[in-house]
């Protein structure tokens, strides 16, 4: 699904959101330069697979967040984690690197990647900010919302401390 989709997909889906265009962003400091509607609310997303490369998952947590994946992988019973490579962002998500978001996901037909989001989205505003599957726009909405198009989808979902 490209951006337009997306857009699409929530407005089918009746589902608020508003988008904020800006310049291409690939990590946290390129936008920290974008003036943001909720800055608070945005999310960082973390791209990662197993030692054993069978199990992958998407960790979004908010941006001014770090995540340790040692602690991560103990508090979640993973084997140990790293970063998965491009081509597997790319075959199993339909993204390229910068671009990492939790709509991706739609993307992965089989849904074999696992979505680990941070409570902190449900607790606080309940506004989370994503990108529409490319770095170019953040889409503000609902997490519960997000969380009802993925699990509509089959996509396995975790509500974690992070």
């Amino acid at each position: 699904m490209n951006k337009q989709e997306i857009y699409q997909l929530l407005t089918d889906e009746q589902i608020h959101y508003e988008v904020t265009e800006h310049e291409a962003v690939y990590n946290m400091a390129d936008l920290s330069k974008v003036e943001l509607p909720y800055p608070n609310a945005d999310a960082k997303n973390l791209f990662v697979r197993d030692d054993k490369k069978q199990h992958y998952y998407l960790i979004t947590v908010s941006g001014d967040k770090r995540v340790n994946l040692k602690d991560f992988r103990k508090n979640n019973g993973t084997r140990p984690l790293s970063f998965a490579p491009k081509e597997d962002l790319q075959s199993l998500l339909g993204l390229e690197p910068g671009s990492v978001t939790p709509f991706g996901l739609l993307n992965n037909t089989q849904c074999q990647v696992e979505f680990y989001l941070d409570e902190s989205f449900l607790t606080s505003s309940n506004i989370i900010g994503v990108h529409p599957n490319e770095n170019t726009a953040t889409v503000w909405l609902n997490a519960q919302d997000l969380l009802a198009i993925l699990q509509k989808h089959g996509t396995i979902i975790h509500i974690v401390t992070i």
